[in-house]
């Protein structure tokens, strides 16, 4: 199987999430894309994030129509910080030996090189890196130049649309009392006020 793998807090979860995954999911031929929800982000200590069953609920509403997507729990239930590399090698333990695709934002790619073991994270899968908007794709040699393997031969750089909208963006309008309508999918919107998220 070819199988996407789409990491985040999902904080919430938008349609620029869904929109991503299809793309790869049509462009890469996957079989399958995971939606993998982050536990205890080390890149993201800064800020204080939701509970994990309501970013997971928020997941499981958002994609339940799409019969070739699917939601991983494993860091949640794995507990301390998440490392993508351990995700990886807990994913193939259970889900075998497949052909892997790590979807990530412009600014994950960039800094990759701080990542845990990011040699075996090139190892075991392709990446796919989705431009956004207001952003320039680094250089991939410049990010190549500091992690071994890397190379053209295992990044795809997704062309498709791209889509301004952060997670960040949404929990701003919450907080400010403005409508979310058509940057969240209906099923989300209607959770996130009927459990009060975001209002600060």
């Amino acid at each position: 199987m070819r199988i996407g793998i789409l990491g985040g807090t999902f904080d919430p979860v938008h349609v620029g999430h869904i929109f991503v995954a299809e793309e790869a999911r049509i462009r890469l031929s996957l079989d399958l894309v995971l939606f993998v929800v982050a536990g205890n982000p080390w890149l993201k200590v800064e800020r204080v994030i939701s509970p994990s069953e309501h970013r997971i609920e928020m997941v499981r509403l958002s994609i339940a129509k799409h019969k070739q997507f699917d939601i991983s729990t494993v860091e949640v239930e794995r507990g301390g910080p998440s490392y993508t590399v351990d995700t990886l090698d807990e994913l193939r333990s259970t889900t075998g030996e497949n052909e892997y695709y790590l979807i990530l934002g412009r600014d994950s790619f960039t800094e990759l090189p701080l990542w845990k073991e990011p040699e075996r994270i090139v190892e075991i899968c392709k990446l796919v890196v989705v431009p956004r908007i207001g952003t320039n794709l680094p250089e991939l040699r410049e990010v190549a130049a500091r992690i071994r393997g890397l190379s053209g031969e295992n990044v795809v750089t997704l062309d498709s649309p791209m889509i301004g909208i952060s997670s960040s963006g949404i929990r701003e309008r919450v907080a400010r009392g403005l409508p979310i309508d058509y940057l969240v999918p209906g099923e989300v919107e209607k959770y996130i006020v009927a459990h009060g998220l975001y209002r600060g």
